[in-house]
């Protein structure tokens, strides 16, 4: 058996938990949009071709701000393109996917499916192939009130509000060689100072969020940040981080230690964003926006085309593409990277998981068919729900287990929160070890335990093994289930967390 020991203090606390933490990512690349958000002619669609049984998900998930066109298809997208008539909008050849985009879902669907779901717009903007006043220019159509050509064309398309999008992100991995129009850290640097200038000419109060490293793998890491925010520190608010972890040959041990990785690159930003800030002399500081994250298993675009779909050129229209299937590994994994953004919201203020649905997603879509949770849907649905009021600062004492790429690992993660209004606490807690429970004690100095509220658990289910996944034929094989045995009693929590692991409690609190 397996031991940790954590103690929290309330007066030890980190910040407040940041809402748009619990975003999520639509963008034009596979099922996201065709077929996933979107699918006139499906049983569920609504009026206006919205997924009906997708929305629902969504809001199940608790997802709070959504991310959206793009990804690497921004960097060479007209934002113009999908708004007018659907009837009149160019079909255009996407280079970042080698797809055909019908661009029969744009910017006003896009809002209208968010009010919808009940979430923020987070509006990326091409700085690839296109700059300074095409950014200019769809702050204008989406934000001005009106009186304008583009403030009155939105009104013309069906919108006489303004959207009043708030936050926006200045291109996309624009570090990446990848990318369609990639720039060094200069150009790109200068470029993003720029439009963010002009963007806030037309609009003062809007949010901007500045290219950071695609990955903390990056041969430019950290210089990126650097040379970058030097350009641009006083202009935006943010600086983006993206993240995607697998199991590499079978070391199980390595993946599911994937959030040391995750608190390295998130320290290392805030430690470069902090000298750029002291060599400058500037007064604010930069936040984070982890604004692509999640597991991905990168074997290419592992797809299938439909022959209908494909043009005698091989552009493929809305293929199926990445759709990952998750099973329990990934999601205790899942949620412990949920944990490092967690234990970091003083300052990550935003993160998104990508992307929403079909496109290795929490959420998957059948042409025509159901929708269903993937087993990574349960570990963020519920820290979304519950991870409310002041971050605790956690101690952690825990058994350790080797791995390949990290070192020693804690077998036990952990994050917590404590809602001071509603007198609760809630802690989401993880077991890394494949074969040994794990008996777990919390020290809650300055909190006197009352009823447990909530106790789940999602393991390996019954007679299955640790690549059990939700599937077409079996959609509910991976879920929560009650975790047994969780007591509480004065200053002392104690629960065991089977092997491979991830956990939420919920427990009344009084503050003693």
């Amino acid at each position: 058996m397996s031991r940790a020991r954590i103690s929290i203090d309330r007066d030890f606390t980190i910040s407040e938990v940041p809402r748009r933490l619990f975003g999520s990512f639509v963008e034009h690349m596979g099922r996201c949009v065709y077929t996933g958000i979107y699918e006139p002619g499906h049983p569920e669609a609504d009026e206006q071709g919205f997924r009906k049984d997708v929305l629902a998900l969504t809001r199940e998930l608790g997802a709070t701000v959504v991310r959206y066109p793009g990804g690497n298809f921004v960097s060479g997208y007209n934002w113009e393109d999908g708004i007018g008539p659907v009837a009149n909008r160019p079909r255009r050849l996407d280079g970042a996917w080698h797809t055909l985009e019908t661009n029969a879902f744009g910017l006003h669907e896009f809002v209208d499916w968010s009010a919808k779901a009940g979430t923020e717009v987070m509006e990326a903007i091409n700085l690839g192939t296109r700059g300074v006043d095409a950014a200019r220019q769809i702050v204008e159509y989406a934000n001005h009130p009106g009186g304008t050509y583009l403030s009155d064309l939105r009104a013309a398309n069906g919108h006489k509000g303004p959207f009043n999008i708030k936050l926006w992100c200045l291109g996309n991995e624009m570090d990446g060689p990848w990318q369609i129009g990639h720039k060094t850290a200069d150009e790109y640097g200068r470029l993003a100072q720029e439009a963010a200038k002009a963007m806030r000419f037309v609009d003062p109060g809007i949010e901007l969020v500045a290219c950071g490293s695609s990955s903390s793998g990056m041969p430019t890491f950290g210089a990126w940040e650097q040379t970058v925010l030097t350009h641009a520190y006083d202009e935006v608010d943010y600086v983006s981080l993206h993240a995607y972890y697998q199991e590499h040959d079978g070391d199980a041990a390595s993946f599911l230690a994937s959030a040391v990785d995750m608190d390295y690159f998130i320290e290392s930003v805030v430690a470069t964003a902090d000298a750029v800030r002291a060599k400058g002399k500037h007064k604010k500081h930069i936040n984070l926006s982890f604004d692509e994250w999640n597991v991905w298993y990168q074997r290419g675009l592992d797809g299938e085309d439909q022959p209908e779909r494909v043009s005698a050129a091989g552009w493929r229209e809305h293929p199926r593409v990445i759709e990952d299937k998750y099973n329990v590994t990934d999601a205790v994994v899942v949620g412990t990277l949920l944990n490092s953004l967690l234990r970091h919201g003083d300052r990550v203020k935003i993160a998104n998981q990508a992307q929403l649905v079909n496109v290795i997603a929490p959420i998957l879509a059948e042409e025509n068919g159901p929708a269903w949770r993937q087993s990574i849907f349960h570990p963020f649905a519920r820290m979304a729900e519950l991870a409310k009021g002041q971050i605790l600062r956690t101690r952690v004492v825990s058994d350790k287990y080797a791995t390949a790429r990290f070192g020693d690992a804690d077998l036990v993660d952990v994050s917590a929160t404590w809602d001071e209004e509603r007198g609760r606490m809630a802690f989401f807690l993880a077991n890394r070890g494949l074969a040994e429970a794990a008996d777990v004690e919390v020290a809650l100095r300055g909190f006197d335990a009352g009823r447990i509220t909530r106790a789940e658990v999602l393991t390996v289910p019954e007679g299955a093994d640790r690549f059990a996944a939700n599937l077409l034929g079996a959609r509910d094989t991976v879920g929560l289930k009650p975790l047994d045995g969780v007591k509480a009693a004065g200053d002392e929590l104690k629960l065991t967390l089977p092997a491979l692991s991830w956990a939420v409690v919920e427990l009344e609190v009084a503050t003693a």
